[in-house]
């Protein structure tokens, strides 16, 4: 089935439908747990030698991840499936408005550094948008290669888009940013990577929401394009089940962890109150997002924006890809671990950021346990049934969270099938990745940004 296909019935199901598969995954998880109490299924609980203490000890660790995570999920769906909901809401009241629609200039940003392969694809995707009037900025940080020559030949007045192409020195993405924020003509502006592509109707589906004084950014959807290897689809399911859920459940309390560079949609004035894209950290786009949050701004969630991008299709460039992300997070979280205590920013940034701490720390500690758990079953037939159907369990939740995701966003449901691999190999390399990226970060091991080499398939 093509996606195109997949994506006309499964637009079609209500919401409510989905609010019966978050509450049937709950009612199927307690008929599984009876299952294993009439089945004696148990964990071995003794502390009579060192090793069997220990054993006991990783036993309840594994479980309590497990309970955890199963937490993290339901919470995920009900959030997600209200979020649905309020945008279902919000299209009936946008159709049915009388005064003109909310259509102002929109800036977009492009930063773009060696992108030769791809600046001209990325270009020709902005000028297919499927809004009245606004302008393009490419900003060349330095380029080496023909990125400003390419870029050029696309320079011009277009029936609805102005293309401006600008050069500065080589001084990094968000200096960059800053660079071209400081030129753009709009109060609101979108920024985006070179090397990806939007979906026609992205500016229009997003700038509803600023239309609210208090909304500071909308956050777009990021879809991986190149799914020619096992890598870049294991990718393109993360992207669905584990970046754009986390954006619907926090787009419904309006508070958005991270705006992706991508595709994020920002106002002006509320960007120059927190002084604008700092160069301190690896992840500039989720500090620039904690700042909005820690005073108070909105920040929202449109799934229908789609950034097309570009994933790594071999191991070592995800790899590092990986341990730019994670010590870039956490240098964020760092700069504004007040709010941890309540010390500073809103409540709704709080919560946001005690997730981050579990997404970014916690979550990947947890996982080495479930390897060690793991490998003791293979040594202790005691704790085999045990382990044996807790990964069941698992592997179960993450096909149902990913057959929901892929249903809601419309997309092609048959790469749900990918969800056990994803739980077994690629959640649990990435976990590692991370855990080894925060002690990297702890004990402040040196890193360059890492250049992803594109292969322009866009």
């Amino acid at each position: 089935m093509s996606d195109a296909s997949s994506k006309g019935w499964m637009r079609a199901l209500h919401a409510p439908l989905f609010v019966l598969l978050s509450f049937g995954l709950l009612h199927l998880s307690w008929l599984a747990l009876v299952a294993a109490q009439s089945a004696s299924i148990s964990l071995p609980i003794f502390f009579d030698t060192p090793y069997l203490a220990a054993r006991t000890l990783v036993s309840f660790a594994f479980l309590g991840f497990f309970l955890v995570l199963m937490l993290r999920h339901v919470l995920l769906l009900v959030f997600s499936v209200l979020d649905q909901v309020d945008r279902t809401l919000a299209d009936r009241r946008e159709r049915n408005r009388t005064t003109p629609p909310f259509l102002p200039l929109v800036s977009i940003v492009a930063p773009a550094f060696n992108e030769g392969k791809v600046i001209e694809s990325s270009i020709r995707s902005l000028l297919t948008l499927d809004y009245p009037h606004y302008e393009v900025l490419i900003i060349d940080d330095g380029s080496t290669d023909d990125t400003l020559e390419r870029a050029r030949a696309l320079e011009g007045d277009y029936p609805n888009a102005r293309v401006q192409v600008l050069w500065k020195p080589n001084g990094g993405k968000s200096s960059a940013l800053n660079f071209g924020i400081a030129r753009a003509a709009g109060e609101f502006f979108l920024c985006m990577d070179s090397d990806s592509a939007l979906a026609p109707d992205s500016l229009r589906v997003m700038v509803r929401y600023l239309e609210d004084p208090d909304v500071a950014a909308v956050a777009g959807a990021v879809e991986v394009t190149n799914l020619n290897t096992l890598w870049s689809k294991l990718q393109y399911l993360e992207y669905v089940k584990g970046l754009n859920l986390v954006r619907r459940a926090q787009g419904f309390v309006r508070g958005v962890s991270i705006v992706p560079g991508p595709i994020g949609l920002f106002r002006k004035s509320a960007v120059a109150h927190v002084g604008h894209y700092a160069h301190d950290t690896f992840a500039e786009d989720c500090d620039l997002t904690l700042k909005l949050l820690m005073v108070g701004w909105k920040i929202c969630y449109e799934p229908r924006a789609i950034a097309r991008t570009e994933a790594p299709e071999d191991l070592i460039p995800l790899i590092k890809q990986r341990y730019r992300w994670t010590r870039g997070i956490l240098q964020a979280m760092k700069k504004h671990r007040r709010a941890l205590l309540g010390a500073k920013g809103s409540f709704v940034s709080t919560i946001m950021l005690w997730y981050m701490v579990f997404e970014a720390l916690i979550w990947p500690t947890m996982t080495a346990v479930t390897v060690l758990f793991l490998l003791l079953a293979g040594l202790d037939s005691a704790i085999r049934p045990a382990a044996l159907y807790f990964w069941v369990m698992l592997v179960a939740l993450d096909t149902a969270t990913t057959l929901y995701c892929l249903a809601i966003d419309g997309k092609n449901v048959f790469y749900a099938f990918l969800a056990p691999i994803e739980r077994m190999m690629f959640t649990i390399m990435l976990d590692v990745c991370r855990g080894l990226a925060s002690i990297e970060e702890l004990f402040g091991i040196q890193m360059s940004w890492g250049k992803l080499d594109r292969k322009g398939r866009v």
